[in-house]
This record gives C-alpha cells, structure tokens and sequence, in this order.
C-alpha cells in the first residue's frame, strides 16, 4: 500500500501547476494528509460555458488535478510517475461567484492503480456542486 510521501509539500504541488492548467485556472492545494488532499479555486469568467454556468470541465479540472497531486504524494516508492485511465463526474449544481473547493479522498492505494474519489463544493455554503471519481495507473521504470 502507499504511503504519503514526506517529501511532497503544499507548496511543492502548487509550484507544478505554474504555467500549466492548473495554474491557469487558478487550482490551488491547501491540506494534504494521509490518504487525502483539499484544494480551491476561485471561479472567474473563465471557468464559464456561454451559457453563465460553470464549465463542467472547470469542475473536471479541479477534481482531476486535485486526485492527481494527491496521486503524486502518494505514489509507492520507486514508481516513476501515474496517468488517468478512468474517470466519472456526476454535476448536481453550480456556482455564479466565489470559489470551489475540493475533498480528494484515497479509496485505493495499490501498487499499479489508485483509485480517488473527489467531492466539490460551493466553498460558501458547502453545497455539494459535483462528484468525482479516477483511476489512476502507477508508472514504474522500464527495465
């Protein structure tokens, strides 16, 4: 089973996302622990379809990066890095102002895949706005 890795900070996952997507978007991780990983988003006009609901892939990009750092922090040693082979959203609500928030719990932490289950809300209230499940597959070197 994997571990949190010690050396995986907050401030080490935010500092990956820099020029990426989730840098653009403005995902931000806020607490990692054992088996688990929060993380924000402040919703701009960006993260809009046209029709002034939030995008459902805003919602997908936070809860997948989320599960993915939090993937990251729990890789078993010696694993090289992981990719998304699975995922599922469910969308109940959404947001006009503020930000999101994100819960990303471990549901499996095997040696070849992880499975991750990820609840986003209004950061507001605590409604509920999606819900989120991936599998991740574990990369090991070649060789």
């Amino acid at each position: 089973m994997s571990r949190l890795r010690p050396e995986i900070s907050v401030a080490e996952l935010n500092a990956r996302g820099g020029e990426y997507l989730p840098g653009f978007l403005g995902v931000e991780m806020v607490e990692l622990a054992e088996k688990r990983l929060t993380s924000r988003m402040p919703v701009k006009k960006l993260h809009f379809a046209p029709n002034d609901f939030l995008h459902a892939a805003s919602i997908v990009a936070l809860a997948d990066t989320t599960c993915g750092y939090a993937t990251i922090a729990h890789l078993p040693e010696g694993a090289e890095s992981f990719t998304t082979i699975e995922l599922k959203s469910n969308h109940l609500g959404t947001v006009r102002d503020g930000a999101v928030a994100c819960v990303a719990t471990a549901q499996h932490l095997g040696r070849t895949t992880q499975v991750w289950d990820a609840v986003v809300s209004d950061e507001a209230t605590g409604r509920t706005i999606a819900l989120f499940r991936c599998t991740q597959m574990i990369l090991w070197p070649k060789g």
